[in-house]
């Protein structure tokens, strides 16, 4: 048995858990920059150590000029390190301007798809990760997901040094999440440890967080949903979240996650709602395929079944029905509700097909499978 496993430096997480953010950042930090989200006054008791730190806002999806700007000021103020408080948007966002600021010049040099994907030639500043949703993992990742609008797609920068010093993972950040991004979020969480536990390379680490984190899912998502102040539910579903980013930082995604990327890129979607959406088709393609292949090839999809219909009897074949289900009462609608119209369905696959999420899909799946999928999607 070969793999390999790393993760933040350190993760503290339960309720109350950030309170010690101004305390934690001077111990790691002579002079940090701070990234958060538009509306920092939210934040401003946890914010109080803080307050003469410089800020970059992000204000929506962090863009690679957004980051270049982060960088620029991380260097005019002489940071040495990084802050990172809101959305996956947020972390992301704070993930590459600490990675920015150490290596100055042209961005293309590290990033994929659209540049030459190069190592850092510099370790990353140390950042300080403090999620307030519950979905992308940010807190646990090594990689920051930017848009790059004249291309219309989105890429990642990547490097072990991007893994946060610290991950403060307080449930109690979350309780004002509304209902629509609380879905979304969700939804990208779940599909973050379902991916990587039925993937090609699965690790036995994250498959122990994965059959931790589906019962937790399934359980509270649609509390969270519907109940936004149950702490019990955001802590469940914080705990999901961390748990799919070690994931899919140690572990592989699949078809979800290769598809949901040129679509957020042509749409401007949310992405935990594309995955949603997603899934049902996904699982159905996927366990077609699988099932030709013979009855061995499903056993993980059996387990997840009964982890996530919380039934011994489930089958691989009950989940596309589950996961439908689960959407549709989390109301995310279909694809088509962002504007993707069927003559734009060729484009995507094809870039799906070449993704890097593609390459840990359990099964290889087809142009002709790639577009079915899409369709029933819309």
């Amino acid at each position: 048995m070969n793999f390999q496993f790393a993760t933040a430096g350190a993760i503290r997480f339960g309720a109350g858990s950030a309170q010690g953010l101004g305390q934690a950042a001077g111990e790691r930090m002579r002079r940090p920059l701070l990234v958060c989200g538009a509306h920092p006054e939210r934040w401003a008791g946890l914010l109080k150590g803080l307050a003469a730190a410089p800020r970059l806002l992000v204000p929506g999806e962090p863009s690679i000029a957004l980051a270049l700007q982060g960088a620029e000021l991380a260097r005019h103020e002489a940071c040495d390190g990084v802050v990172a408080l809101g959305g996956g948007a947020a972390l992301d966002a704070g993930k590459a301007v600490a990675a920015l600021a150490a290596n100055p010049g042209d961005p293309l040099r590290f990033l994929e798809v659209i540049g030459q994907g190069l190592a850092l030639e510099h370790a990353a500043l140390p950042l300080i990760a403090v999620p307030t949703t519950a979905g992308t993992g940010s807190e646990a990742t090594r990689n920051a997901v930017l848009t790059a609008p004249e291309q219309r797609v989105k890429v990642s920068l990547r490097h072990a040094s991007m893994l946060p010093a610290l991950a403060l993972v307080d449930p109690e950040l979350t309780l004002g999440c509304p209902p629509a991004l609380t879905a979304a979020s969700g939804m990208d969480a779940l599909v973050q440890v379902l991916e990587p536990y039925v993937c090609r390379a699965p690790n036995p680490l994250t498959q122990g967080l994965a059959e931790q984190a589906m019962p937790l899912a399934a359980r509270a998502l649609r509390r969270a949903f519907l109940q936004g102040d149950d702490l019990e539910a955001r802590t469940d579903m914080a705990f999901v979240s961390l748990a799919g980013g070690i994931s899919l930082a140690n572990a592989r995604l699949g078809a979800v996650h290769g598809l949901a990327a040129p679509l957020g890129g042509l749409l401007g979607a949310p992405h935990g709602a594309l995955c949603a959406r997603l899934l049902p088709v996904v699982l159905a393609a996927n366990i077609s395929a699988l099932a030709l292949q013979g009855e061995p090839s499903l056993q993980s999809y059996h387990r997840a079944a009964r982890l996530l219909c919380h039934d011994e009897r489930a089958r691989a074949q009950d989940l596309p029905a589950w996961a439908n289900a689960l959407a549709r009462d989390l109301r995310i609608p279909g694809l088509g509700h962002w504007g993707l119209e069927p003559g734009q369905l060729g484009a995507i696959a094809a870039k799906a097909a070449a993704s890097s999420s593609m390459q840990g899909n359990p099964v290889a799946l087809g142009q002709e499978q790639l577009l079915g999928a899409l369709r029933a999607a819309l």
